[in-house]
């Protein structure tokens, strides 16, 4: 199973849009982004997101480049406050999911996957990037969660 982990595209400006939607430029990113991650076949099966309207609408364009026949699904526990041990709790290991979220919920939920804490930042989001996380069974059937790869709009 792999975890497909996704900040939202850049948003919009409260004064441009008071819901805070991506802005052009935050669509032309994921869009971007997306397009790559199509042209690598990326296996994601289910995408679910936290129902802002950033994440939703990055979301969508993940889902309709990838043509996932899956419908995407809101749901709760990935805001930027949530509990990331909680969510964590709540991963079962079959499917690729990909999950679209915020900070700082996403960088606290890949420490604590990856280091068994939240406070131990084990890697920097960029917006519309995605992080790859995968898992191994160990002897003592512990779940053992690693970063396989990452692919990001900005490489600088």
């Amino acid at each position: 199973m792999a975890l497909f982990l996704v900040q939202h595209g850049i948003s919009a400006s409260k004064d441009i849009d008071p819901g805070k939607g991506l802005s052009d430029f935050g669509r032309e990113k994921t869009n971007r982004i997306a397009l790559v991650a199509k042209g690598y076949k990326i296996p994601v099966q289910k995408i679910v997101h936290s129902g802002k309207k950033r994440a939703e609408q990055t979301a969508d364009i993940f889902h309709e480049v990838l043509a996932l026949e899956t419908p995407m699904k809101k749901i709760s526990g990935i805001k930027p406050m949530d509990d990331a041990r909680r969510f964590a709790a709540t991963i079962e290991p079959k499917g690729n999911l990909m999950v679209v979220g915020h900070m700082p919920f996403m960088e606290r939920f890949v420490s604590f996957l990856t280091t068994g804490t939240e406070n131990c930042r084990v890697y920097k989001f960029q917006n519309s990037g995605i992080v790859c996380l995968d898992m191994e069974i160990g002897k003592d059937n512990e779940v053992d969660w690693f970063i396989r790869w990452t692919l990001n709009p900005n490489i600088s």
